[in-house]
């Protein structure tokens, strides 16, 4: 008989990668093709898979178990001294290849570039970097996605350039039974990026220019909702629903319903303060079902990610 497997994977651990191949697609967009033979068993359970990128400190590494691929990597990271403390940053995947043993990731690039910005725009061929993210030998549920459109088949998807990896990774995943819209912002006219999407989906690239980040996408969405009335008031909830105001400068703004029953579905995600707006907007100010939609205030203007 063959032996019985008895390892316990963790669903979400680390790999560590090397840089195999740098592109720049944009003024603001570079997007860096990782390998490892590790990545033969990375997963992905949504379009939208979250993933953190762990990046070098002084060109090197603190111990938190990354060559164990350790399932309690953050607690470990947590208990290391501060010198040797790794910065890290959440991004999403826009496409992983297993038989290659190949993840892409699309780094987001501005002036004042936080660590993971200064990174990518240094990244070189045959740099180390870890990547923390699920593994399909695990017997738990592939973790790090938000989803989950359940049943509708009309979709409303936002956000600004550090949500548009995995919008265009949603709309490349959808056949043609659905009817889109998509609000994508950016800086630049020149940071407009191909999609390779199906019929019924509807891309608007917004360009931020001189505007304030998010003025654009709130605009578009408002002028959306008030043309698309007849599907928001089929999405309405059946009674009064309460938003808890919340300081997004103190707290994260997430909602991630699971899957639920209806026509419509809607998925948000970028700067809190914006987050915060369009979710008022569709909730409050037009009564969508609060399980029908998703909210993912992942970064503040003027602020490092939270990672404590």
């Amino acid at each position: 008989m063959p032996p019985i497997e008895t390892v316990v994977r963790p669903a979400y651990r680390p790999y560590r990668v090397r840089v195999a191949r740098v592109e720049r697609l944009s003024p603001h967009f570079v997007r860096t093709v990782f390998a490892s033979d590790d990545l033969a068993h990375f997963g992905v359970g949504g379009p939208d898979q979250r993933i953190k990128v762990v990046l070098p400190h002084d060109g090197d590494f603190g111990d938190f178990g990354q060559d164990e691929g350790a399932g309690d990597w953050y607690e470990r990271w947590r208990a290391l001294p501060d010198a040797e403390r790794n910065p890290f940053r959440t991004y999403t995947v826009r496409s992983a290849d297993a038989g290659r043993r190949e993840l892409v990731v699309d780094f987001v690039i501005h002036h004042d570039a936080g660590p993971a910005g200064a990174w990518a725009e240094r990244a070189a061929v045959g740099q180390e970097l870890i990547v923390v993210g699920p593994d399909t030998r695990s017997r738990e549920p592939l973790l790090g996605f938000d989803w989950h459109p359940g049943t509708a088949r009309r979709l409303l998807l936002a956000g600004d350039e550090t949500a548009a990896p995995a919008i265009a990774s949603i709309l490349e995943s959808l056949d043609g039974s659905f009817g889109v819209d998509a609000f994508i912002e950016v800086p630049t006219a020149a940071d407009v990026l191909p999609i390779a999407h199906r019929d019924g989906v509807r891309v608007r690239w917004l360009t931020r220019d001189d505007h304030p980040h998010g003025a654009r996408l709130v605009e578009a969405l408002t002028s959306w909702t008030e043309l698309s009335s007849d599907v928001l008031a089929r999405a309405a909830a059946p009674r009064t629903q309460e938003l808890a105001d919340i300081d997004v400068d103190r707290e994260l703004l997430w909602d991630s319903p699971e899957d639920a029953d209806g026509e419509f579905y809607a998925w948000i995600a970028g700067e809190a303060a914006t987050v915060k707006t369009l979710r008022r907007l569709l909730v409050s100010a037009h009564g969508v079902d609060r399980r029908r939609v998703a909210f993912m205030g992942y970064w503040r203007l003027g602020q490092a990610e939270r990672t404590e």
